[in-house]
């Protein structure tokens, strides 16, 4: 439908004599009430043109009305046009989606460009909370999206396997284990204190007894490090495959220290006259970039900042030639932003390269109250359990009903309900609907390789041109939703048309003894089914034969 649009109001403009036609916005108006599509095309053009809106307004659509597939315009407000298209134009494009499925859903946007998402890095000191679970949703759905739409996307882990909370984590658990063997060993102040840190030093007692009872952590922290963090980093990757995502590439933060690419990144911008030397300390020149001030990359006693290897890192992103860089970050990392853009630039390229996508805390409810904290985690509940206890697709799904920068409330009790009220059950409940009508109409005698030949003409019913409409503007929600890099679009766009398909179900019989009706009707079941396929699969989530 846009596409279309928008090559008449190119043509028509060219007909008033405008042949530097400007960037076209084609939207949906606020009201069906209004049309179908409307451009606000005319109010752009009325600086340049010394026209009134309205004046131009009103000859574009004299222009426009030539073309057949339109039935009519109406000019609103200051010069908006709004566009209703015929039944016939509406019938032909059902059946082209009818015929083509996602070549007439998706479009090639990215041409095959190359697209890196790196997206949860949880650092593994400890299990996936509710935070990592949306960021992980959320960089799924955009890579699946991206894809969809050509580009050529790697999705990719940074383990944060070196530095102070590492070590933390091997002495948490080095006290545990001479605790449990009978010493006393005190805590570090700063360390990890969740049941997983007893389960991990048991499970160390298990297996090598009391071989460290009588070393300091100097001597055996390197053991203690290793082997916790890599305990809980297969506990990521087992709550990762029942969250029903997988990632290309893993880059250890620890492997970008030993193959030297931090100590070469840090050289690179010192030649660049980027890194500087003050106080004993070694210091990034951000400010001359736009961040507020410059940073520390060596502290006075010669530890690496956090800041450090994240500069080789994305320095090694960079030459890996990627057309775009997509970093996924909790919302508290805002500030992490400009010093990362500025090393983007300080490497020589445009900050732009780099987009960071910021994805806020979830609050768990149940029943309207805050869930208790988890026992194994000690602080927070832990995505695996939420997954164990509501399903992952639907854990997915609710974490995707709304932008990932705004702030969700996850109610457990919702979740699980089997109504209108959980949103996952409403758009999965739409398709093994439609499943069981196509069961009962081969019952009924109905092959459903016929409906390829249905006479569209007969679904003229108010609630089926609506649903058709919604149908034919999944392009163009889909293509939003690509350029802006929101796959939570689709989330929206699946709930209001399965919220437009059950009541049309309850009120119109699809099945009847009119069988050239029943054919129509089926046809447009399958349409509805295509495109909830098409969504549910960008969004990760699995489209049920049966409920």
């Amino acid at each position: 439908m846009k596409k279309d649009l928008v090559a008449i109001i190119e043509e028509s403009l060219k007909k008033i004599g405008i042949n530097a036609i400007p960037p076209l916005d084609v939207g949906v108006p606020p009201s069906e009430d209004f049309g179908d599509l409307s451009t606000p095309v005319a109010m752009s053009l009325s600086k340049l043109l010394k026209k009134p809106p309205k004046k131009i307004a009103d000859e574009l659509a004299s222009c426009m009305l030539e073309k057949t597939i339109l039935e009519r315009i109406d000019i609103a407000g200051p010069g908006f046009i709004n566009i209703t298209f015929t039944k016939e134009y509406l019938y032909a494009e059902l059946k082209k989606l009818l015929e083509s499925g996602s070549v007439f859903l998706r479009e090639n946007i990215g041409q095959g460009r190359r697209v890196q998402i790196e997206f949860i890095s949880a650092n593994p000191t400890g299990p996936l909370h509710l935070g990592h679970g949306r960021g992980g949703a959320t960089g799924d759905a955009l890579a699946n999206l991206l894809k969809a739409a050509g580009y050529h996307v790697e999705r990719e882990y940074y383990i944060n396997d070196a530095g102070k909370q590492i070590r933390l984590l091997g002495q948490s658990v080095f006290a545990w284990y001479q605790k449990l063997l009978g010493v006393e060993y005190p805590a570090p102040e700063e360390g990890y204190k969740g049941g997983y840190i007893e389960e991990i030093a048991h499970e160390i007692v298990f297996k090598m007894g009391s071989t460290y009872i009588q070393k300091r952590f100097d001597e055996a922290g390197e053991f203690f490090i290793e082997y916790s963090y890599k305990k809980i980093l297969s506990g990521i990757k087992e709550d990762l495959n029942a969250f029903g995502i997988t990632f290309d590439t893993w880059q250890s933060e620890k492997e970008l220290f030993e193959s030297g690419e931090v100590s070469r990144a840090i050289e690179d911008l010192r030649s660049k006259e980027f890194v500087y030397e003050k106080e004993q300390a070694t210091w990034f020149r951000a400010t001359a970039f736009g961040d507020d001030k410059d940073r520390v990359i060596i502290k006075q006693d010669g530890e690496n900042t956090y800041f450090t290897s994240d500069i080789a890192y994305h320095r090694k992103k960079i030459e890996k030639k990627y057309d775009e860089l997509i970093d996924i970050w909790g919302a508290d990392h805002h500030g992490y932003i400009p010093r990362i853009q500025a090393v983007i630039e300080a490497l020589g390229y445009p900050k732009e390269k780099l987009k960071v996508l910021l994805v806020q805390m979830v609050t768990l409810l149940r029943g309207g109250k805050p869930v208790q904290m988890s026992k194994r985690a000690g602080e927070f509940v832990t995505l695996r359990e939420v997954i164990e206890e509501v399903g992952a697709d639907t854990t997915k799904f609710i974490f995707l009903t709304r932008r990932p920068d705004s702030h969700l409330e996850f109610d457990l009790e919702v979740a699980k309900a089997q109504s209108s009220e959980n949103p996952v059950f409403y758009v999965q409940y739409a398709y093994a609907r439609i499943n069981s009508i196509f069961a009962h109409a081969q019952e009924k005698g109905i092959q459903a390789d016929k409906i390829s030949h249905a006479d569209l003409s007969l679904l003229s019913h108010h609630e089926e041109l609506r649903i058709i409409k919604k149908l034919l503007m999944y392009p163009m929600i889909f293509e939003g939703a690509v350029k802006a890099h929101e796959p939570h679009r689709i989330t929206f766009y699946m709930q209001e048309l399965s919220s437009m398909f059950h009541p049309y179900y309850n009120k119109c019989r699809i099945v009847t003894d009119d069988i050239a009706l029943s054919r129509a009707r089926l046809a447009l079941c399958e349409a509805i089914r295509t495109v909830l396929r098409d969504g549910l699969e960008i969004l990760g989530i699995s489209a049920p034969e049966r409920m």
